[in-house]
């Protein structure tokens, strides 16, 4: 059985686009809105029209059986309005995928978003977390490092802040992927230099942080082929040399994954000659970032399998 990893809902029907542009439109008149959770009138055909044409046709194309299936990454969005509106709309969406998974049991696990909100308590995403493991079953939770949206005022990942979750996660037993969602900083381009940039920067905090020795089974995925980390291998391991570090094997490869949602031949190459297969999830990240052809090989980029199946390292 071929497993993806990584798969956000990202062809939702328009029902849910409206009661977010909705809520949006209230915070715009009073940021303080707190307004109701409210119902989002889907029915399944609804959701099944927006699957059968997009994840379940590629899944078949591609050659993989079960997606680990999550809220769409960039509408996330924690830093737009308040607890409230977090806590609310991050309900919808993982309520949203678990009906997907009840109506496609064979072809989709559930993976839950959480209603993070910059400067707050994280009490609402572990309350959110165990409601989505224990009464939906789902099997890992999304992580958002900066939920600033590009400003980067949270704590590190090594901050004390950050153990309400990780507790909630070792007890759950399930893993977090790192990802963060839109980012309303201009600097960054949301799904080029900001996923990025976070996926390098979630593996160098863990790097300098006590979260792997504090909690010996935790486990991370860092996703998008970890970002620049298996290019500059040899540039971590050098500054866990200078820090005074265990070798990155000891420090990390036991708690932390890497997936291979890297758009061509050669980063999938890279990818697999550097970092341990155990460290390595399969993962395609459709339908997601980059959707075209590549007029190099007339294939999807995202067409992930293609890459490993092609590829020499093992």
């Amino acid at each position: 059985m071929i497993i993806d990893s990584h798969g956000h809902y990202t062809t939702t029907p328009a029902p849910l686009g409206q009661y977010r542009e909705a809520q949006k439109a209230a915070l715009k008149l009073d940021p303080a809105h707190i307004g109701e959770k409210g119902v989002i009138k889907i029915t399944d055909d609804q959701i099944r029209e927006s699957l059968e044409t997009n994840q379940l046709k590629l899944q078949k194309q591609r050659g993989t059986d079960v997606t680990l299936f999550s809220p769409r990454a960039s509408w996330m969005e924690h830093h737009v309005g308040n607890e409230h509106t977090s806590k609310y709309w991050t309900e919808h969406t993982n309520e949203l995928i678990y009906r997907v998974v009840n109506l496609y049991p064979e072809n989709f696990i559930g993976v839950c978003a959480l209603p993070q909100s910059p400067g707050k308590s994280l009490a609402n995403s572990v309350a959110e977390l165990e409601r989505c493991v224990t009464e939906f079953g789902f099997v890992g939770c999304n992580l958002n490092l900066d939920p600033s949206g590009g400003y980067w005022d949270s704590p590190p990942l090594g901050d004390k802040y950050w153990y309400p979750i990780y507790e909630k996660m070792v007890e759950l037993n399930v893993p977090a992927m790192i990802h963060v969602s839109s980012c309303c900083n201009p600097a960054f381009y949301v799904t080029g230099s900001y996923y990025l940039n976070a996926d390098t920067t979630a593996f160098m905090q863990l790097m300098q942080a006590n979260v792997c020795k504090d909690f010996p089974t935790i486990k991370f995925i860092i996703p998008h082929g970890g970002g620049a980390v298996p290019f500059h291998w040899g540039r971590f391991r050098g500054l866990a040399d200078m820090l005074k570090l265990p070798p990155l094997d000891q420090l990390l490869l036991n708690n932390v994954y890497f997936d291979t949602c890297v758009y061509h031949q050669p980063g999938i190459d890279l990818l697999l000659n550097v970092i341990p297969n155990k460290n390595i999830l399969f993962a395609s990240e459709m339908v997601g970032a980059v959707r075209g052809i590549d007029p190099e090989t007339g294939h999807y980029f995202d067409d992930t399998k293609r890459y490993v199946d092609q590829s020499k390292i093992r």
